[in-house]
């Protein structure tokens, strides 16, 4: 008696591996996506802040204005407070 290893071989790469057949009558599952309430607060804060200006004009067109017209003043003391706080010394 003969031996042939080839074709037990060629048997072994014929079979179909398990999981790769579907039955009939199986529904596959369907991929969804949900987003949380924090998700679209995020997605809401985010637009508003891509619509926003860059600029305030309603801020800084007074300034501006006072600055081209000479009158803006800036106190040297008050100068000096607001930088102590923002630096966290007062």
């Amino acid at each position: 008696m003969k031996i042939n290893p080839y074709i037990q071989v060629q048997q072994m790469y014929n079979t179909k591996k398990p999981g790769t057949v579907k039955k009939a009558g199986t529904v596959g599952r369907a991929d969804n996506v949900v987003i949380s309430n924090i998700g679209r607060e995020i997605q809401v804060a985010k637009q508003a802040v891509a619509n926003a200006p860059d600029i305030r004009e309603d801020v800084t067109e007074p300034i501006r204005a006072a600055v081209n017209s000479g009158t803006y003043e800036v106190s040297g003391e008050s100068f000096a407070d607001k930088l102590m706080k923002a630096a966290g010394k007062i």
